[in-house]
């Protein structure tokens, strides 16, 4: 698997069948590059879950991949098209959720709007989009402009959903939602996938509420990856030691660009690091610390010590 050249975090999944990739994707506006040099790799039939703080590339890589804005730089495909000129068979065999929960059709029922949906989508599941509606508490008589905030999500997730699209893209899915809907969309997302052979990418900042969900990871800053692995190999790999440390400790010169995060306080240290656990252990003792504890991080630490990372020597 290929690595960065200063952190050695995977940027490849290998020869894994993909459903969305793009290389060396580049989206600017004016001279600032949303996204720079991206190369994104979707595997089939899986939760690849992308992070990032605001202002990373999420929402723009999103909207590229819908068809939905342009790019100055790259290959894009998405389910074997190009979203440059094949941007409707995209959002066709795409269930979308928008970072924003804009409806449109304001004066239309939410019952109208979904038979419209259901007009344009062959695949449409009648029942199934009946089942969604009231798992999520939706009143189709209720007019699209009059609806709350979550109460449009709620829509929005009935329209990605109940055409059983083969890709599914959501931007902040449960943005909007109060706890207990949030727990109902994320127990109706798990059915969901194991109903359906769908390949799902989702952008959050709430990582822990599609922790179980989630087979792969990405973490996107500034417009381009800092890593993109299966989520077991993230959490054999990147793992928290805790150790005690001689008086003038300078640290473990073969660790180099492998710490990810280090605390700690007087003579105990605290790192995050990345790699094989007896070969980060046998850094540390060759350099003079006695390893007390190594546990793995859930996929939101992992995420939040890898956007704030800081490496060590």
């Amino acid at each position: 698997m290929t690595q960065t050249a200063t952190t050695l975090l995977p940027v490849e999944f290998g020869d894994r069948a993909l459903a969305v990739t793009t290389r060396d994707l580049t989206k600017r506006y004016g001279s600032v590059a949303a996204v720079g040099g991206l190369d994104l790799q979707l595997p089939e039939r899986g939760v690849y879950v992308l992070v990032g703080p605001n202002g990373a590339g999420k929402s723009t890589l999103i909207r590229v991949l819908m068809g939905l804005g342009g790019y100055d730089h790259g290959v894009v495909d998405v389910l074997g098209l190009d979203p440059r000129t094949q941007g409707s068979g995209i959002r066709a065999a795409t269930g979308y959720v928008p970072e924003g929960q804009e409806l449109g059709y304001a004066r239309m029922s939410v019952g109208r709007l979904l038979r419209h949906h259901e007009v344009y989508r062959p695949t449409w599941d009648k029942g199934y989009a009946r089942r969604l509606t009231m798992a999520l508490e939706i009143d189709l008589d209720k007019r699209c402009g009059a609806l709350s905030k979550g109460q449009r999500r709620r829509v929005q997730l009935v329209l990605a959903l109940a055409h059983r699209p083969p890709l599914l893209l959501m931007d902040e899915p449960t943005d909007g939602l109060d706890h207990v809907i949030r727990d109902v969309t994320l127990g109706l997302l798990s059915e969901h996938l194991s109903d359906c052979p769908t390949t799902v990418l989702i952008s959050t900042h709430r990582v822990y509420e599609v922790e179980r969900l989630v087979d792969h990871v990405g973490v996107l800053c500034g417009g381009r990856l800092l890593g993109q692995m299966p989520r077991a190999e993230l959490r054999s790999k990147l793992l928290r030691y805790w150790a005690d440390v001689p008086e003038g400790w300078s640290g473990a010169p073969e660790l180099n660009g492998r710490v990810i995060r280090r605390g700690g306080t007087g003579r105990e240290i605290e790192w995050t690091a990345w790699g094989e656990r007896d070969q980060v252990t046998g850094a540390l003792t060759r350099a003079g610390a006695t390893v007390h504890d190594v546990t793995p991080l859930s996929v939101d630490e992992a995420a939040i010590a890898l956007l704030s990372r800081k490496e060590a020597s």
